[in-house]
């Protein structure tokens, strides 16, 4: 009885009692049945499972009640943090079952005792803040009993001083470390190992995956179970982690670690400056060549940026220099070896990456530009068959989930590009009232997306719905440039109108901060673009209308978007409809899935892009959405919110 799924989840089960406002929901029972089978029978399954659905409590429950070691695997800090603090813990205390869980986190989130004490002793800091932050993070070290960063809440989590106080996997000294009983990462990693269920995010399930992070690899063949959670996420992470990259921030950080741990080891300071100044001048000097702040370029664009090419081989020779310089060191300190073997690695990186000597196809290689940093990418065009190779060498349930993964329950694209031939699929509709209670709005006379004024269009056609939904409004644009016009416009038009909405806009506060505010105000309208779309949960009043300028198509002069392209047409296959729209549907339908998170939520999705209704490939992206009542009536808009009008009094 106490290992039936039913018993758990049915409307008199001890969940029932025990969470206020739980509701029996039979897509949730029909999930939790599935999964509870795929385990029992090592299936490998994929499951869309719609808002509301309760996903997260259909695979705890059969994973908690499996007999094996159980990894599960998010594609965001926030929902790893709700799993392991909130739902797990509530969980084991209602179903009275002794199994212990074990978050664990990538490497670069722990505290290193090691590059702590060397840091302390000859760490070179950027201002007096770094001072301060290196002070508090010695006193953490002093009582701290993880050496969890997100412990540290003096210190912010992206400070750059973290990266002088934690390892990585190519400077860890691994057993010749001094401090290898304390490693707070070998405690965590020994933890993981012996709990019964384990908490992980897709970054350090795939270096368990590949065998890259020397420990973690003990993980992954002992589970029973892999559960993927936030599945949509994992193409594309694992697309980056199975290619090759390494940064200008990278080196330059490896350059002061190089003087702290030589002059350690009593080498002459002004010979390691001498050969390592060229190379920061180097890293520097290139970046200014590139004036874009931010965004990814192709190879071949980097390529015909004056003065590169000459550039990066007068650096490729300096790195040689270095190498040349640092191989008679080798043996003088196990973390010397550590920086020279990283050294010799950034050599055969960079050398392959500029100067390739075979054919490419399979691979791309491109450039994320950072404000100040360059990302040099080896990325391999897919991984459908590494990760197919390895499922097929696991015999155990491998289990996929997100509330997107389908266009109408085709899978075949997720299926495709992770290799899934054989998966079995399943999918299940949200089980909230769409019709009702919410409506789908295209305006109608709107420019095509690309012309000059295309957003200024948008802001005139949104205000007078904003001003309906007295606010409570998500702006969601798919580009920054959008953003930031669109909000200017905005708050433009709330001063002029002398309006008290409260207008907020990402990147002025924290993600949090921006929630927050957003929910108090009960009037706002939030400005933000793709780190919003997914993964924020506004239930109630305080959101009733959610607005998207355009269909999220990824740039076709993306590097890898343009490569995969160009792959798939060569083939003899239709990238558009392959590739380009179902990724295009999935991020809609994350977006889109930002309105209705309760039962009682009412509202309107207002899409402004005139090809949703203009194209002949619109009717399967509106397809795709929730069965919401459709209009392009402003009129029956404004009709909605009189009719659902709601005091915010």
């Amino acid at each position: 009885m106490m290992n039936d799924i039913q018993y758990w989840l049915n409307e008199n089960g001890p969940l029932a009692l025990s969470l206020e406002g739980f509701r029996v929901r039979e897509q949730q029972l029909a999930m939790a049945n599935t999964i509870d089978q795929a385990i029992t029978e090592k299936q490998v399954v994929v499951v869309e499972a719609g808002t509301g659905t309760g996903k997260t409590y259909a695979y705890l429950v059969p994973a908690l009640l499996s007999s094996g070691k159980v990894i599960v695997s998010t594609g965001t800090k926030t929902l790893q943090d709700q799993l392991f603090h909130r739902d797990l813990p509530f969980l084991r205390e209602v179903m009275k079952l002794p199994i212990s869980v074990s978050l664990l986190k990538g490497r670069a989130n722990y505290l290193c005792h090691y590059y702590l004490d060397l840091t302390l002793t000859e760490g070179r800091l950027r201002d007096r803040q770094q001072v301060d932050q290196l002070n508090a993070i010695r006193q953490f070290a002093g009582v701290t009993q993880t050496g969890d960063k997100s412990e540290c809440v003096s210190v912010p989590e992206n400070a750059l001083i973290w990266s002088q106080v934690t390892s990585t996997k190519d400077n860890c000294l691994g057993q010749d470390c001094p401090h290898q009983s304390d490693c707070y990462v070998l405690n965590a990693r020994k933890k993981a190992a012996a709990a019964d269920l384990v908490v992980v995010n897709h970054h350090l399930f795939f270096a368990d995956i590949m065998l890259r992070d020397e420990g973690a690899a003990e993980l992954l063949p002992n589970a029973g179970t892999v559960i993927l959670d936030e599945a949509h996420h994992l193409p594309d992470v694992a697309t980056l982690f199975f290619g090759q990259s390494q940064s200008t921030a990278q080196w330059l950080e490896l350059g002061r670690q190089m003087v702290v741990e030589g002059v350690a080891q009593q080498l002459v300071r002004e010979e390691l400056d001498n050969m390592i100044l060229p190379i920061e001048k180097g890293l520097r000097d290139i970046r200014l060549l590139f004036t874009q702040r931010d965004g990814k370029l192709t190879y071949q664009s980097v390529l015909s940026i004056p003065g590169f090419v000459e550039s990066a081989t007068q650096l490729l020779l300096h790195l040689g220099h270095l190498n040349t310089y640092l191989t008679p060191f080798v043996g003088q300190s196990d973390g010397f070896d550590k920086i020279i073997s990283q050294w010799h690695k950034a050599h055969q990186f960079f050398s392959l990456w500029l100067n390739p000597n075979h054919d490419e196809r399979d691979a791309i290689r491109w450039v994320d530009c950072f404000t100040q940093s360059l990302q040099f990418h080896y990325t391999p065009l897919s991984i459908a068959d590494i990760f197919k190779a390895q499922i097929e060498s696991q015999h155990k349930a491998w289990i996929f989930t997100s509330a997107t993964l389908s266009l109408r329950g085709d899978f075949s694209h997720f299926l495709r590009d992770m290799g899934l031939d054989e998966a079995l699929t399943y999918c299940w509709d949200s089980p909230f009232n769409y019709p009702e209670n919410s409506l789908l709005y295209v305006p109608m006379g709107l420019p095509q997306p690309n012309e000059t004024h295309y957003t200024e269009a948008v802001i005139d056609t949104a205000k007078p719905i904003i001003r309906a939904s007295q606010g409570r409004t998500f702006l969601l644009f798919t580009t920054h440039r959008a953003l930031q016009e669109g909000a200017k416009l905005i708050r433009e038009w709330l001063e002029e109108e002398e309006l008290d909405f409260t207008c907020l806009v990402q990147g002025e506060k924290t993600k949090m901060e921006l929630l927050d505010q957003f929910r108090q105000s009960m009037n706002g309208i939030l400005c933000a673009t793709h780190s919003f779309w997914e993964g924020v949960d506004v239930k109630g009043e305080a959101l009733s209308l959610v607005i998207i300028d355009k269909l999220p198509f990824n740039p076709p002069d993306d590097p890898i978007t343009a490569a995969r392209i160009d792959a798939i047409n060569r083939a003899g296959g239709n990238a558009f409809m392959q590739y380009q729209l179902p990724k295009a549907v999935i991020t809609l339908k994350q977006g889109a899935g930002r309105l209705i998170r309760d039962e009682e939520d009412r509202g309107v999705l207002m899409i402004c892009d005139p090809r949703l209704i203009d194209k002949s490939y619109g009717r399967r992206i509106w397809m795709s959405l929730p069965a919401m009542k459709r209009t392009r009536k402003v009129e029956e808009v404004l009709q909605f919110f009189e009719t659902n009008s709601i005091s915010v009094d």
